[in-house]
This record gives C-alpha cells, sequence and structure tokens, in this order.
C-alpha cells in the first residue's frame, strides 16, 4: 500500500499539473483562433464554391461537397472532445495551492486577531494614560486650592484686623483731640498717649504690608491656577485626539480585514478559467472586427469600381459632348447654304450635308429621304440626341437645384427682414414710450412715420380680436380637422408639394378611369363571347343536325 502510494507521489510529481493547464489553455486559445479562420475560410470556400458550380459537373460536386462535410464533422467532433477534456482537467485542485491558501487563511486570521490584541492594548492603555494624567492634575491642584483658600482667609482677617486698628487709631485721635483743650493731663500721660498712637500707626503700617503681600499672593496663586487649568485643557484635548485617532486607525484595519475576508468566496472560479474566458470574449470581438473589416474592405473595392465606371462614363458623355458639338458647328455651317426660292423646288447642293442631318432635316425642307439610312449614322444621330437630352436634364437639375437654394435664401431673409421689422416696431414703441415724457420732441421723417403707422396697426384691437377668433376656432377644430388644415397649408405654401399633389391626383384620376375602362372592356368582350359561342353553336346545328328528331 505504501509502495502503491509513493509511486502515486511520484507519477503526480512527474505529471506537474499547473505546466499541463498552462499547455492546454494556450491550445484553447489557438483552437478558439482557428475556429474563427476556420469560419472565415468556410465563407470563403462557399463563395469560390458558388463560382465553381457552373463548370463543374454534378457528381464531383457532390463528392467535394461530402468530403467537406466529412472534415468539418472530424474537426468539431475533435475540438468538442478536447473542449469536454479542458474542462475536466482545468477545475482539478491542486493540492499545494489548497495548502497554500489554508496557510493564507490561518495568517489573515492571526493577523486579524493580533490587531484587534493591539488596538484593544493599546486603547486601555490610553485610559489608563488619561486616568492618571487626570489624577496628578487633580492631586497637583487640591494644594494650590487649599493654599489659595488659606492666603485669602489670613487676608480677609489681616483686613478686619487693620480696619479694628484704624477705628481704634481713630478713636484716640479724638480722645486726643477732646483732652486738649483741658490742658489738665500730666505729660506723662501725654506721652504714653503719643508712645500708644506711634505704636498703633507702626501695627497698623505692618498690617497694611502683609495685606499687600497677601493680595500679591492670592494673584499669583489666581495667574497660576488660571495656567494649570490651561495646561490641563490642552492636555485633555490631545488626549482625547490621540484617542480619536487611534479609533479611527482601528476602525480602518478592521474593514480592511473585513475586505480581505472574503478573498476566498470571491474566487470561486479558478484564476486560469477567468483569464481563459476573458481571452475568448477578446478573441470574439476581435473576430467581429476582422469580419466587418472585411465588409468595409469589399465596399471599398465596390465603390472604387463604381467610382471607376462613373470616371469611364464621364468620359464618354464628354466624347459625345465633343461630337454633338461638331455635329452642332457642321449645321451651323450649312445653314449659310443658299435656301430654295420656293416650297417644293429642288435642292440642288444637298450632297455636302451629311446624312443623318439629310434625314433630319427632310421633312422641315421639303426634301425626301433616302428609302433606308446606314444603321452607323443612326445610332450616331441617337447617340448625339440622347447625349443632348443628358445635358440639358443635368443642366435642368442643376438649375432646380439653384432655384432650391435661391428660395431658401430669400425665405430666409424674409425671416430676417420680419425679425428686423419687428425689431424696428419694439425700438419704435421705446422711443415713443420716452418721448412721453416732457420736454422730448420726436422726429417726423418718412422712417418715423411708417414705423409709427405699424406700430398703430399692432395696436389695433380689431386686427387683434380677429386674430385671437381666427386661433380660437383653430383650437376648437377636431385633430382630423387641424391635420387636414395643416397639410392643406404645407402644400399650398410649397411650389414642390403643389406639384406632387397635382400629379397624385392626376395619377389617381388616370388609375381609376383605366380600371373603370377595363372592367368595362372585359364585360363586353364577355358579352360578345357569349354571343359569338352562341351564334356558332346555332349555326353547328343548323348545318350538322338539321334533322335530328332528338332536337
Amino acid at each position: 500500500m505504501a509502495a502503491n502510494a509513493g509511486s502515486m507521489f511520484q507519477y503526480w510529481k512527474r505529471f506537474d499539473l499547473q505546466q499541463l493547464q498552462k499547455e492546454l489553455d494556450v491550445t484553447a486559445t489557438q483552437l478558439a483562433n482557428r475556429q474563427d479562420e476556420s469560419e472565415q475560410s468556410r465563407k470563403k470556400l462557399i463563395d469560390l464554391s458558388r463560382e465553381f458550380k457552373k463548370n463543374t459537373p454534378e457528381v464531383r460536386k457532390s463528392d467535394i461537397h461530402r468530403r467537406i462535410d466529412a472534415l468539418s464533422k472530424r474537426s468539431k467532433e475533435a475540438e468538442a472532445a478536447f473542449l469536454n477534456v479542458y474542462k475536466k482537467i482545468i477545475d482539478v485542485p491542486e493540492v499545494t495551492i489548497k495548502a497554500l491558501k489554508e496557510k493564507i487563511r490561518e495568517y489573515e486570521q492571526s493577523l486579524k486577531n493580533q490587531a484587534e490584541n493591539l488596538a484593544q492594548e493599546k486603547q486601555l492603555q490610553l485610559h489608563n494614560d488619561y486616568a492618571e494624567k487626570e489624577r496628578n492634575l487633580r492631586h497637583r491642584i487640591f494644594p494650590e486650592r487649599f493654599s489659595f483658600s488659606f492666603s485669602f482667609q489670613r487676608a480677609e482677617a489681616a483686613q478686619r484686623e487693620a480696619e479694628s486698628v484704624r477705628e481704634q487709631l481713630s478713636l484716640s485721635n479724638q480722645s486726643q483731640q477732646l483732652s486738649s483743650p483741658a490742658k489738665a493731663d500730666p505729660n506723662t500721660e501725654q506721652l504714653e498717649e503719643v508712645a500708644s498712637h506711634s505704636n498703633l500707626e507702626a501695627e497698623l503700617r505692618a498690617k497694611e504690608r502683609e495685606t499687600a503681600q497677601l493680595v500679591e499672593d492670592v494673584q499669583r496663586l489666581q495667574a497660576s491656577l488660571t495656567k494649570l487649568r490651561e495646561t490641563t485643557s490642552s492636555q485633555i484635548s490631545q488626549l482625547e485626539q490621540q484617542l480619536s485617532s487611534k479609533s479611527k486607525v482601528l476602525k480602518e484595519l478592521e474593514e480592511k480585514l473585513q475586505k480581505q475576508a472574503d478573498y476566498e468566496e470571491d474566487s470561486s472560479k479558478p484564476l486560469e478559467v477567468l483569464l481563459l474566458e476573458r481571452n475568448r470574449s477578446l478573441q470574439s470581438e476581435s473576430a467581429a472586427l476582422r469580419i466587418a473589416n472585411t465588409e468595409l474592405s469589399g465596399r471599398y473595392s465596390e465603390l472604387q469600381v463604381e467610382f471607376a465606371a462613373a470616371v469611364r462614363t464621364s468620359a464618354e458623355q464628354k466624347e459625345l459632348i465633343l461630337k454633338l458639338e461638331h455635329d452642332l458647328s457642321t449645321v451651323q455651317a450649312m445653314s449659310s447654304l443658299p435656301r430654295p426660292d420656293a416650297d417644293g423646288s429642288e435642292v440642288s447642293n444637298m450632297g455636302n450635308i451629311p446624312e443623318p442631318i439629310k434625314e433630319a432635316s427632310a421633312t422641315f425642307i421639303g426634301v425626301s429621304a433616302q428609302p433606308e439610312l446606314p444603321q452607323g449614322q443612326m445610332d450616331s444621330l441617337l447617340s448625339i440626341i440622347s447625349s443632348q437630352r443628358e445635358r440639358f436634364r443635368s443642366r435642368n437639375q442643376e438649375l432646380e437645384a439653384e432655384s432650391r437654394s435661391m428660395q431658401q435664401t430669400m425665405q430666409a431673409l424674409q425671416n430676417e427682414l420680419d425679425s428686423l421689422r419687428a425689431d424696428n416696431i419694439k425700438l419704435y414703441e421705446k422711443i415713443k414710450f420716452l418721448q412721453s415724457y416732457p420736454g422730448r420732441a420726436g422726429g417726423s421723417d418718412d422712417t418715423v412715420m411708417r414705423y409709427s403707422s405699424q406700430y398703430e396697426e399692432r395696436l389695433d384691437p380689431f386686427a387683434s380680436f380677429s386674430k385671437r377668433e381666427r386661433q380660437r376656432r383653430y383650437l376648437s377644430l377636431s385633430p382630423w380637422d387641424k391635420a387636414t388644415l395643416g397639410l392643406g397649408r404645407v402644400i399650398l405654401s410649397n411650389k414642390m408639394a403643389r406639384t406632387i399633389a397635382f400629379f397624385y391626383t392626376l395619377f389617381l384620376h388616370c388609375l381609376v378611369f383605366l380600371v373603370l375602362y377595363k372592367t368595362a372592356w372585359s364585360e363586353s368582350i364577355g358579352r360578345d363571347c357569349s354571343a359569338f359561342c352562341a351564334k356558332k353553336y346555332a349555326d353547328h346545328i343548323h348545318r350538322f343536325h338539321e334533322n335530328d328528331p332528338n332536337l
């Protein structure tokens, strides 16, 4: 069993499935190209066989067709067998590819788990850092707040002591002022009062200095507190930005992992099969483009042939024109010959005129034509007349084209004239409006008078009423009446349409008359035939069966 497994492994290793699949892909591509080429060659063979049918016996043609059908059938069967084998082999899974895909899937799963763990650890670390910084800031702010409140209390106490000292000083001053007029106190009391007054003043100055120092301390603490708040708020905003950026990066990584997770689901078909299908579609498009190019080349060759035929026809027509001009110059030279004195007299010098011109002018000059003209002269005269007719026809077509272009130009000029007239009337209306202001005097030349009359005509209520009445009646018509009215206006407004309508009506009348005449003629022929048959039958009976007792 182990030997069989080892031999199978060695055989599978020598088999080289990937190389075989690549070779089969190349062969399938070449086969698709050959199919397109075979279709084109088959079309060419069909065209050649159509030309070959005229000079080939039927037995040989059937033999050739049978061989062609056998070859095409064999090639189609071989291609079908190859494609069946190719479809079965191309979908055979490769063991190494499957193992690699499993490893890729494991690596992707481990990468996804590592990214999730890293994101969680980073988020937890950021949260802990944020909490630690918040605790440190709180520990730093608390003693500052305590010292600030203590200093503020000390400042308030010093302020109260200073106020009490001021009150005592004011009371001592008042008592001194009251005791000064009496002059009864001894010197010792005055000295004590002076000493106590100086002590109170010194204590007051000390309290004031202490109060100022406390105020400075309070201001310094307030500045440090505001600075600390600013730094704390900036650090908090930075931490929030870092947290948002980390969460954004984490979300991007999760989306990337989700996009990469369905690679195995998307690869429902092998890459080689997808490339082969794409190659086949491109080959079909290339074949279609080649066929279109072939058709365009054939069309181009046909157009070249038509162009060469047109050039030859133009050269022939030019030769006919030159010949006609030569004949016309001959006729003009003959017109200078002496004419007969009266009708019916002999013409002595008719021998110098060509025979076709004699034939054409015999009825006008009274000379009897010869009994029969040669065929070449008649053909020459007919070719001259036909070429002249073609020249007149082409000239007539050119004149009709010029007439149509002139009519279009006149119509465009008429439309432009109408628009200019309307613009001038609007301009006169504006001038009329500007002249309505006091102190403005308008001109009275012919141009102003002409547009003034047109402006007044536009303001005519009867004309506007008649126009509205016509519009109302037109809108009240049925769709069939509107269509009939529009068709009549189109026919009456165009010369070509009027001509077509006239000849169409004339053709219809002629057709009706012809049908009626044919019907009457058929009925008359039927009646005549029946009468003739009855007469023949009566004559036959009278001639051959006169004595027959049965009749």
